[in-house]
């Protein structure tokens, strides 16, 4: 049985890694998608182990000790991360599983798990970017000025990713098919299949 391949996929806010992430699942449900922790309380509507995994600070802690958490950022004092244990599993099985995290998540999966493959989406250029942070209509002038300069610091980071990806208004469909497509391609890459086909005639 293959095993199956990590895929991150992070951006800036406003570079619609949410949408996409949902259309790419919900058209390829032999992508697993990994359920985040956080210690912050269920908003209305959210599900335990559905859109979160809710747990206490103390506990999100015990877990970093002990190395059940594979990244973690903090956002408005309260723990995000990623569990170790369901990722493992997924893979194992032979199933491949996105990780859809903030860019620092990102780097510090990129560093403790070989192979992983890191895809950055991105508006197509800062007036988009701008525009979208603003028409939300749910964040203050301080923190849109904060998420826009928070962007231009992580969108330098793109050549530590594998592949970047533009999300086109309006194309979030197409969007996710192109990384369906990186994801189909990884599969047929020289380091993921050398072993396998080799055996077969040596």
């Amino acid at each position: 049985m293959r095993k199956g391949i990590l895929f991150i996929i992070s951006g800036p806010a406003g570079s619609g890694k949410g949408t996409v992430v949902k259309e790419l699942i919900s058209a390829h449900s032999e992508i697993a998608l990994s359920v985040s922790a956080t210690t912050r309380n269920p908003r209305p509507g959210e599900e335990n182990g559905v859109h979160y995994y809710f747990i206490s600070k103390d506990e999100f802690e015990k877990r970093i000790e002990r190395g059940e958490i594979l990244e973690y950022t903090t956002y408005c004092e309260n723990y995000y991360g990623t569990p170790l244990k369901e990722v493992k599993k997924a893979l194992d099985s032979g199933k491949d599983i996105i990780l859809e995290i903030e860019v620092d998540g990102a780097m510090q999966v990129k560093k403790k798990v070989r192979g992983s493959i890191a895809i950055m989406l991105t508006p197509p250029d800062a007036e988009t970017l701008e525009r979208r942070l603003r028409g939300r209509g749910t964040e203050t002038e301080d923190v849109i000025k904060w998420r826009l300069e928070r962007a231009k610091e992580e969108i330098k980071l793109l050549p530590k990713y594998d592949y970047s990806v533009v999300n086109e208004d309006g194309k979030s469909n197409e969007c996710a098919e192109l990384i369906y497509d990186i994801i189909k391609a990884e599969h047929q890459n020289t380091k993921n299949t050398k072993k396998e086909i080799i055996k077969k005639f040596i």
